[in-house]
């Protein structure tokens, strides 16, 4: 068998790594601009700021192990079998890959699974054809990929540059923090009512008379423990009953399921329940989580235009952002007493005494609306991304009088 992989990669010339150039935009270029994985750390640029990102760790090592000649290294790594033309290997905790070759020796498919924070087992397809020459190098010009069976990449290769130099030295302020999701901060803004930040996202706790209200569970898995983990040490003697899925987006679903091991009911706009019922309902083999250990099924709660949660202590009113162009199904936390309000990606506060932006954004402008609308007595704004703010401060950010 590994004579088989031997000769398929002297096939293949395997000469690696590559830098190939799709359209117009160099694949070094895409690197830099979308983030990069080296041996075990995961990090994103934005102009000169790089932030730790190792929930996309394990998805950078899958794209990179399953280009053509990275699957055939990666087989030979990982002890692969060979039946007929299809070669299967496994990474514990990671990926499971088979590739297929056609009758000429090159790869021509690879199906994957990977463990996805929201989605538990996620199936990987690429397709690779129409493979070319370049300078001694064969190399597919057609790539097509699709995640959990959706389109996700086509690509046209135009170039292929071998034995191009890499370097990608892992920065220190990464390096120096190699666990970004177990940091949280909590704040008590108001009697009851905590915010919890200390990274990128951002969780709100809410006190009720028999039971805890959680605001967002994002990211992964690791990030909801260290929450979790707060919100014991804050209030051990109350269990949460409800986490408020503000919208389905990856980031700030991702720690849903480790949340739902907890027998923890997800309340989330009718937009996005049969979405999240599917993936709490998803199984998790290549990396089981808490929610597949604990044998429990996910419960989700829908909400249309408002839902009252109130106990005679505390009133929390859960309210559809109408009409935000971030999320159809975007949803926010008002507490009318304290006068607080709860939202995600519809404002982010810009640092203290940065300048208003050049153009206001109109998900910011429709919550202002929304807000006025609905006459809502907002005095401070928590937002799931950035600091907390007074409401001046998004009058402020969208060129408004208070």
């Amino acid at each position: 068998m590994r004579t088989f992989l031997r000769r398929l990669a002297i096939v293949m010339v395997l000469l690696f790594p590559l830098a190939a150039t799709a359209q117009e935009a160099s694949l070094d270029q895409v690197a830099k601009a979308m983030g990069a994985a080296a041996v075990n750390f995961a990090w994103t640029v934005t102009g000169e700021v790089v932030n730790p990102t190792p929930v996309a760790l394990i998805d950078r090592q899958l794209q990179l192990w399953t280009t053509p000649h990275g699957v055939v290294k990666a087989a030979m790594v990982n002890k692969a079998t060979v039946q007929g033309r299809a070669i299967s290997f496994a990474v514990p905790g990671k990926y499971k890959v088979k590739a297929t070759v056609d009758a000429q020796s090159m790869i021509e498919r690879i199906d994957a699974v990977a463990p996805h924070a929201v989605l538990g087992d996620i199936p990987v397809e690429i397709r690779y054809s129409d493979y070319k020459d370049f300078g001694g190098v064969k190399f597919p010009t057609k790539i097509k990929q699709t995640i959990g069976a959706y389109p996700a990449l086509e690509l046209t290769v135009s170039d292929v540059q071998p034995n191009v130099a890499v370097d990608l030295p892992v920065p220190d302020p990464i390096r120096q923090t190699p666990a970004p999701y177990a940091r949280v901060t909590s704040q008590m803004v108001a009697e009851g009512v905590w915010f919890l930040s200390g990274g990128s996202h951002n969780s709100a706790l809410i006190e009720m008379k028999d039971h805890l209200i959680l605001v967002e569970s994002p990211q992964n898995e690791d990030r909801a423990a260290a929450v979790l983990a707060e919100v014991k040490n804050l209030l051990a003697n109350k269990p949460i009953k409800y986490v408020v899925a503000t919208h389905h987006h990856f980031d700030h679903t991702g720690g849903l399921r480790a949340v739902a091991a907890d027998g923890v009911t997800v309340i989330a706009h009718d937009a996005n329940k049969a979405f999240l019922e599917k993936a709490l309902a998803a199984p998790a083999t290549v990396s089981p989580d808490r929610l597949a250990k604990s044998g429990k099924k996910g419960t989700v709660e829908g909400i249309r235009d408002k839902r009252v949660l109130a106990d005679g202590i505390r009133t929390v009113e859960l309210i559809h952002i109408a009409g935000n162009t971030h999320h159809s199904g975007l949803i926010m936390a008002y507490l009318p007493k304290e006068k607080l309000l709860i939202e995600a990606d519809a404002y982010t506060p810009l640092p203290p005494n940065a300048p208003p932006p050049p153009a206001a954004n109109p998900s910011s402008v429709n919550l202002a609306d929304n807000i006025k609308r609905l006459n809502l007595a907002v005095d401070q704004v928590l937002p799931l991304h950035g600091r907390i703010v007074p409401l001046t401060e998004l009058h402020k950010a969208i060129g408004h009088a208070h």
